[in-house]
């Protein structure tokens, strides 16, 4: 659970933005931490001139990737090398065309199917 407050997330989709900073993960103002295919609410930090997001604009992000080890119910742990997260909108739908890099199996638990379905390779 190592998504929390101000965390750094890198862009794992083609919507135009080049970094994504977590500002509050969803769930209740009691929440402190999100793990993988957890949405949480953040902020555009840097943004292609010609994407679809701009740069200061508050977005919905579902995280594909941690670093913090996960555990999975068959007693495997996964874990990626960096922190990584994707631009959905209000109804989770995806902002992008592309994703990028490997996605962690949680996302399709989760009921992202369309992450999924655009991946190159699910972990």
């Amino acid at each position: 659970m190592s998504v929390q407050h101000r965390t750094y997330l890198k862009v794992a989709d083609n919507s135009g933005a080049k970094a994504l900073m977590v500002i509050q993960p969803l769930g209740g103002s009691g929440k402190r931490k999100a793990k993988t295919g957890e949405i949480v609410i953040g902020v555009v930090k840097g943004a292609d001139p010609n994407g679809q997001v701009k740069n200061g604009e508050v977005v919905r992000i579902v995280i594909v990737r941690q670093r913090k080890e996960l555990r999975r119910d068959d007693g495997s742990y996964v874990k990626f090398d960096e922190n990584a997260g994707v631009v959905v909108d209000k109804d989770n739908n995806l902002r992008a065309t592309r994703i990028f890099g490997p996605i962690s199996r949680e996302v399709r638990d989760k009921g992202f199917s369309k992450i999924i379905s655009l991946a190159k390779e699910v972990w």
